[in-house]
């Protein structure tokens, strides 16, 4: 469930040398070692990157496929990256139509130990274990109060459902 909040959208700077290398590791990594039923799509931005997301087999998605996009901040890997799936996004009970996700290490569980590829795993564990395809309660109210392209990381996101 998620309440908006009221901070404004800070504009996006250039990675830092730390980011810049961390984020160069996790691409070559990626490269080398992607994970299964994702892929990344190359382009000469390392400040966002567009993943594709394969139904894993045997769940509700099989045969699915969406499209992440990561932004990395300035900050990165200190602060999380914002994760929102684009436009069609799954239909799933933490994932909004606007492609907002809740889910706990995206914002407040967040640590630089996690990488690109251990969000994606998580975000493939969350998609699986779903029992119904169905958008969040509170979808309708959370997507009107976000219009104007905020960022789901000014939302203040209650994690009181681990079960899907």
């Amino acid at each position: 469930m998620a309440s908006p909040s009221s901070s404004s959208f800070p504009s996006r700077k250039a990675l830092s040398k730390i980011a810049c290398r961390r984020l160069q590791k996790e691409l070559t990594e990626w490269q080398v070692n992607p994970p299964a039923g994702f892929e990344h799509r190359v382009t000469d931005n390392l400040q966002r990157w567009v993943v594709d997301v394969a139904g894993a087999p045997g769940t509700l998605y099989t045969g699915e496929t969406y499209k992440l996009q990561v932004d990395f901040s300035e900050h990165y890997p200190m602060e999380a990256p914002q994760v929102i799936f684009l436009h069609p996004a799954p239909m799933h009970p933490h994932i909004y139509s606007n492609g907002h996700i809740c889910l706990d290490i995206l914002y407040d569980s967040w640590s630089p130990a996690m990488t690109v590829s251990s969000i994606c795993i998580s975000i493939l564990s969350m998609l699986s274990s779903s029992p119904a395809k169905q958008r969040p309660a509170d979808n309708d109210r959370y997507v009107r109060n976000c219009r104007n392209g905020r960022s789901p990381k000014e939302t203040t996101w209650w994690f009181h459902d681990d079960t899907v």
